[in-house]
């Protein structure tokens, strides 16, 4: 098992149309993998507008999806694990904002259903609901690569620092959360949240957004970017379409664990964080 593999994150302008979006992802797959990529993302309902009012509109079952087709046919083409940011996904007459993961041969390895649902209303700035349309998942998904144990969230569930945790624990060195953070939240918290998920689990973290669209009915922030497990930021983007490298050494989370080792000094005898048990 490598100690280093290279991520590239895809900050994607879309357009109003599934078929442009699809074959953009495409090249952009393509011209990651020929810069020596071995994981790309996606962004956030990379298909699609982010307005919960038209997911409806693009939802496709799993399978019976030609997103998730032609993705597999671009991950095992290329020869790269693809991490395709989300998409609307019906099942049992549901509609879930989910993110599919790819490995090198084009096989689903990983789903994960956004568990926490945008439902804001900040006075005069934004106000966007979800739960208008979408039903939140139910599971923590880590998935396993030939590389590292690697968490999947989804743009809000960045906000909640037990899940994060618990995926750390579950082993997992590298966080990836495809998001879409607007002009409102974005400025205020984007980078704090990358930057605090990674130094309080001393692991990686990747927030992937969409390129700034001032025309869209939903203006998402951009500034996609990794941080290491120290908390400082390696690899970021501005505000337009662009793909953004990075080299992630899981050699440099076990230093810092073992230079500043958080994990180890957590006091379970007064606290203690664990998955709901199910029923």
């Amino acid at each position: 098992m490598s100690s280093k593999f290279t991520f590239a994150a895809y900050q994607m302008d879309k357009v109003n149309d599934k078929e442009g979006n699809l074959k953009k992802a495409v090249n952009a797959i393509e011209t990651a993998a020929g810069n020596g990529a071995d994981i790309v993302s996606l962004p956030e309902m990379f298909i699609c507008p982010y307005n919960s009012s038209l997911f409806p509109e693009y939802v496709e079952e799993a399978e019976n999806s030609r997103t998730l087709n032609v993705i597999s046919d671009a991950a095992s083409r290329f020869g790269v694990y693809v991490i395709a940011g989300s998409i609307p996904e019906k099942s049992s007459g549901k509609i879930y904002n989910t993110c599919f993961v790819f490995d090198k041969n084009g096989s689903i390895i990983g789903r994960h259903r956004k568990l926490h649902l945008f439902d804001i209303d900040i006075p005069g700035k934004i106000v966007f609901k979800e739960s208008e349309t979408l039903t939140a998942g139910d599971q923590i998904t880590v998935i396993d690569t030939e590389f590292c144990r690697i968490g999947i969230a989804i743009c809000y569930d960045i906000r909640f620092p037990e899940l994060s945790r618990l995926m750390a624990l579950e082993g997992a060195k590298f966080i990836v959360v495809p998001g879409a953070f607007n002009m409102t939240t974005g400025p205020a918290h984007w980078e704090i949240l990358g930057r605090t998920r990674a130094l309080d689990n001393q692991v990686y973290v990747a927030l992937i957004s969409p390129a700034r669209n001032e025309k869209a009915s939903y203006v998402a922030y951009g500034n996609s970017m990794v941080c290491d497990p120290w908390g400082s930021i390696i690899a970021k983007a501005g505000i337009h379409e662009e793909i953004i490298y990075a080299q992630i050494d899981l050699d440099t989370v076990e230093r810092i664990r073992t230079e500043l080792p958080l994990l180890k000094h957590r006091r379970e005898d007064i606290y203690k964080i664990s998955k709901a048990s199910a029923e």
